[in-house]
């Protein structure tokens, strides 16, 4: 083994875990978000699409931003903490750009989006949950051995 082989493994042993303790519950929930805003849109956009292209393409787009989140938090290292992180932040924008949209002009989206309301359909748990992950990811950077 050369001293460069010697160093990736140094450091895929050193990769953070980040489904211990909170994270597998996050693992979990992001995975029901997955299924639930994925089948929604694809029953909606495969069935109904005219009816309201934005709403379903949006719950469509949540969906996959789901299932990014829920492959870097299984993937565990800092990379994937990294792009979770991004990406939990984009969830939140989205949920606060189209949670506020949803209620200054209703008539825009003349059925609902994952987010609608701030993801009241789904008892709020679109916004509580890139909170919490945000949090437990920033926690698991700073529980890193340095």
């Amino acid at each position: 083994m050369t001293s460069g082989e010697a160093e990736v493994t140094a450091v895929e042993e050193k990769r953070i875990r980040l489904i211990s303790g909170p994270g597998m519950l996050l693992v979990w929930l992001y995975g029901v978000m997955v299924v639930g805003a994925v089948s929604r849109s694809a029953v909606q956009i495969a069935t109904e699409f005219d009816h309201a292209p934005l709403a379903y393409s949006l719950s469509a787009v949540a969906g996959l931003v789901y299932g990014f989140i829920t492959y870097s938090l299984v993937r565990g290292g800092e990379t994937a903490r990294k792009a979770a992180l991004v990406c939990c932040a984009a969830e939140l924008l989205g949920v606060l750009t189209v949670g506020t949209w949803t209620l200054v002009d209703p008539s825009a989206f003349p059925d609902a989006t994952v987010w609608s309301d701030y993801g009241m359909g789904y008892l709020f748990i679109p916004v509580l949950l890139p909170l919490s992950a945000i949090y437990w990811l920033r926690r698991a950077r700073s529980e890193q051995p340095g």
